[in-house]
């Protein structure tokens, strides 16, 4: 596939960090797609031949200093920063989403919500980019809904990297119907360059199983990765 494995199946790894919350979600969500699922701790080096990686939800290492800049000096971070280098599939919840920013995988930061509140609701999200490795089973302009929890999903960025993402088509995300956080341009997610790294703050593994009353319209980020992935084949 993309040299990081050598079964059919794709493996999809799901890292740990002290204070992870949905690291179980991501792994059940990657199953539900059809994929393996891999766990793979903060502190290891190793990758385990995983063809993408899912940094999960939650409060890595309590989100001391600020939300992901602890987590994006552990060895698993360095390993994937390498390793997206080299085109690996990356995809950051939330908490992920801000560890990846921190990284410099991704432009800007996320910060304190407007309200200065903790958010915690079904939102509603229009998907503006389906040249992802992430969304390429959705189309552009497709309106889904997808949970967000998060004190500290206020995207914010330069005029110039809004504008370069704008003209880049590199925004993938906009909420809709009431903007929760604050975000500049109403951001709810943004991609890399290369568009195989993709961070936002909804959680879309949340909406992969009609049972939670929420809908399945996260399924697609999941399944999108994996029919990458295995046209690669």
């Amino acid at each position: 596939m993309n040299g990081h494995a050598t079964t059919v199946t794709p493996r999809v790894g799901v890292v740990t960090f002290p204070g992870s919350l949905d690291d179980r979600d991501a792994a059940l969500a990657v199953r539900a797609a059809g994929a393996e699922p891999v766990a793979l701790w903060h502190g290891d080096d190793d990758l385990a031949a995983v063809d993408a990686v899912i940094l999960p939800g939650g409060f890595s290492y309590g989100d001391y200093l600020r939300a992901g800049a602890i987590a994006r000096f552990s060895p698993m971070v360095a390993t994937i920063v390498a390793a997206a280098a080299d085109g690996l599939p990356v995809l950051g919840i939330c908490n992920g989403f801000q560890v990846l920013c921190e990284a410099g995988l991704l432009p800007g930061a996320l910060t304190r919500n407007a309200g200065l509140h903790f958010v915690c609701r079904d939102q509603r999200l229009r998907v503006e980019t389906a040249a992802t490795a992430w969304t390429r089973n959705y189309q552009p302009g497709d309106e889904i809904t997808i949970p967000i929890k998060h004190g500290e999903g206020r995207y914010v960025a330069s005029p110039d990297v809004l504008a370069e993402l704008a003209a880049e088509d590199r925004v993938v995300f906009r909420y809709l119907g009431g903007n929760p956080n604050g975000s500049a341009a109403d951001i709810a997610g943004v991609c890399d360059a290369r568009r195989t790294v993709v961070g936002l703050m909804p959680h879309p593994e949340h909406a992969v199983d009609a049972l939670t009353g929420v809908g399945v319209d996260g399924l697609a980020m999941f399944t999108s990765v994996l029919s990458g992935l295995l046209s690669r084949v």
